[in-house]
């Protein structure tokens, strides 16, 4: 039998919630109000939900602030009253009252209670509570008591930010014409030759968990030219770093009729520039919190050639120790060299060499590079994209040049014998794009539960 408590000190047994009658929410004869509609209701009676944010105690008034999904708000109630409840910090609780004007409270005004009930108890010493400094306390402490941390505004945030940018990039692309596919993440093959994958039992066979949406959405473009998809991938790579999982989600994004990468790159300096922008306008009160700076414009980002990154790192840095790719620190040192000369941290690299690329990119000449660039920004690789090969004959011939059979892709290259058009995409990783927007220093923390070498659970 759950208990509330009046003010006036007595207790009432609740009707056990199985013995509830419930109704809709129109017939409701005391309808629960959310917080941030208060405002427009002074001197109203109300009721409110919400956990425990802030107590303070004095001899005749107690001081609850009580915060749920759209605010918070000052609650007061006699001290003599409330000490039959026995509040701790972060129990949810549903409190009537009446609310008042009051210039001394942050919001103007204060919900004055006539009764609360505690709708469950902390049953356990918690590490931290939702209003604590969050900055002491351990990622995995945090992460191991997710839901706790989430009620804290610094973490809460950074998820606000993330689903913001998911729904910026929905919203630019569907103006364009692209369409949103949802494809599967259980594969026969991988795409890029069947390495890092996880293998998984699949009745009698073997299957695989998606290394990317990547060929779906190639046959994407074959039937609706314009395709994009969100949605988690998975990477079999034994990393433990501050900037890899093995399940991220992933924003892919496919275009058909293209004559150059360079379409691709054009239309990823407008999409972020468009997802900043909003960023900017909508939550810059919580951007100033994480970074000195707004976020920067993109239209102007440069492109520079991988040579010419090569020849730059090493006048500038005394690198002479790349080849084929580019190690973080060269990433770091990049778009410090950019943002000293166009005043923007941010850069594409393009032409890396086609060895160092999966099986279907297009070659960028014949001296051996790709049509395959990366966008860099703030010291880090966001993007990966470039134009790929379009010809059945042209991917065949490309699988044979890294022992591979083609055999094994026959059911990828029919696909290129039904009218498919020259074509290219990208791919951005959600977290590691938000965790660079909010300087953080992992990509866990932009991670509501990461999977990586080590951590499975919770």
């Amino acid at each position: 039998m759950q208990r509330k408590w009046k003010l006036d000190g007595t207790a009432v047994d609740m009707v056990p919630a199985s013995l509830i009658v419930w109704k809709p929410l129109h017939m409701k004869s005391a309808s629960r109000m959310l917080i941030a509609s208060l405002h427009s209701l002074p001197t109203e009676e109300v009721m409110i939900c919400g956990w425990v944010y802030r107590l303070r105690e004095l001899a005749r008034t107690t001081f609850i602030i009580v915060r749920d999904c759209s605010g918070e708000v000052q609650c007061v109630a006699s001290s003599t009253a409330i000490q039959a409840v026995s509040l701790k910090l972060d129990e949810p609780v549903e409190i009537k009252g009446k609310v008042r004007p009051d210039t001394r409270a942050k919001a103007g005004f204060e919900v004055e209670v006539f009764e609360i009930s505690v709708l469950n108890r902390v049953t356990q010493i918690l590490p931290f509570n939702s209003s604590s400094n969050i900055a002491e306390i351990g990622i995995d402490t945090i992460l191991n008591h997710r839901p706790l941390s989430l009620r804290n505004q610094s973490i809460g945030d950074i998820f606000k930010i993330q689903a913001a940018i998911l729904d910026y990039f929905r919203f630019f692309l569907k103006e364009r014409y692209f369409t949103e596919i949802f494809t599967s993440k259980i594969v026969s093959s991988g795409t890029e030759g069947g390495t890092n994958l996880f293998e998984i039992k699949y009745f009698e066979r073997c299957a695989y968990l998606a290394q990317s949406p990547q060929f779906y959405k190639e046959y994407g473009v074959a039937g609706l030219e314009r395709v994009f998809e969100t949605g988690h991938v998975y990477r079999a790579e034994p990393h433990a770093s501050s900037r890899h999982l093995t399940e991220y989600y992933s924003l892919d994004l496919e275009m058909g009729f293209i004559d150059s990468p360079q379409e691709l790159i054009q239309l990823e300096r407008e999409l972020l520039n468009f997802i900043f922008e909003r960023l900017n306008q909508d939550y810059g009160e919580i951007l100033k919190r994480y970074r000195e700076k707004l976020l920067p414009q993109m239209l102007n980002v440069p492109v520079w050639e991988f040579d010419e990154c090569l020849r730059l790192l090493n006048q500038h840095f005394g690198r002479s120790d790349l080849v084929d790719d580019l190690d973080p620190e060269a990433e770091r040192q990049l778009c410090q060299l950019a943002e000293s000369e166009t005043g923007i941290p941010a850069l594409f690299v393009i032409g890396f060499p086609l060895i160092g690329r999966p099986f279907y990119t297009h070659p960028r000449g014949n001296g051996g590079a790709a049509q395959s660039f990366d966008l860099l920004f703030e010291g880090i690789e966001l993007t990966t994209g470039g134009q790929r090969l379009h010809k059945r004959e042209d991917l065949e011939q490309a699988l044979r040049n890294r022992s591979i059979d083609p055999v094994s892709f026959e059911t990828h290259l029919r696909m290129f014998e039904l009218g498919m058009p020259t074509h290219g995409g990208l791919a951005i990783g959600l977290e590691r794009l938000t965790a660079r927007i909010l300087h953080l220093a992992n990509v866990r923390q932009a991670t509501l539960y990461p999977r990586d070498r080590y951590r499975i659970a919770p």
